[in-house]
């Protein structure tokens, strides 16, 4: 989902949920296709057959990642899809990967370095800003406040508007007391 809570659909099929994001740049002109699974399938197929079979694909992106190739093209051993497993679950980053859900809170430890990026690529954001438990969000929501009136705050300063923001430099004051107590 992205930030606002909507789902971001296909670009060709319309029906779906995108899973895979595609980015190419031809002739220095950047495009962006979103895909579900089943139309990426398809246009695999069509990719696949747009390049040279004999190209080799594994010392190239060896070559870009900076791993070692070795002496042959058969000896490069990528696993593009991320670190090992989590030690909790099980999931691999490939499992996530595929169904776009973690496998459990260990996850996003786990695989940081390749979830935050694709968060915020796919989200807008690494910050989850859905729906907040009502029992036990308490906290949260008081957070979301404070943050929402310290970038209030700053435009009030930026626009010169100096009365208003000192109202809520009083108002963020008093909110970030009630949380200490």
């Amino acid at each position: 989902m992205i930030e606002g809570g909507f789902a971001m659909f296909c670009d060709e099929c319309k029906k779906r949920p995108a899973t895979v994001h595609v980015t190419k740049i031809v002739n220095g002109q950047k495009s962006e296709v979103n895909l579900c699974e089943e139309c990426a399938r398809a246009h695999h197929k069509e990719w696949s057959m747009a390049y040279d079979n004999n190209f080799p694909i594994n010392k190239f992106l060896a070559g870009l990642l900076g791993f070692d190739t070795g002496k042959t093209a058969g000896s490069v051993n990528l696993n593009l899809h991320g670190p090992g497993k989590c030690e909790h679950c099980g999931a691999s980053y490939s499992q996530i990967s595929q169904t776009g859900r973690l496998g459990c809170h260990q996850c996003y430890g786990r695989f940081q370095d390749k979830v935050e990026p694709l968060l915020r690529r796919v989200q807008g954001s690494n910050r989850h800003t859905g729906k907040v438990p009502k029992r036990s969000g308490g906290s949260i929501r008081l957070q979301r406040e404070i943050q929402n009136l310290r970038v209030r705050l700053q435009q009030h300063v930026s626009n010169e508007e100096f009365e208003q923001a000192a109202r809520l430099r009083d108002q963020i004051r008093e909110l970030e007391k009630g949380m200490a107590e």
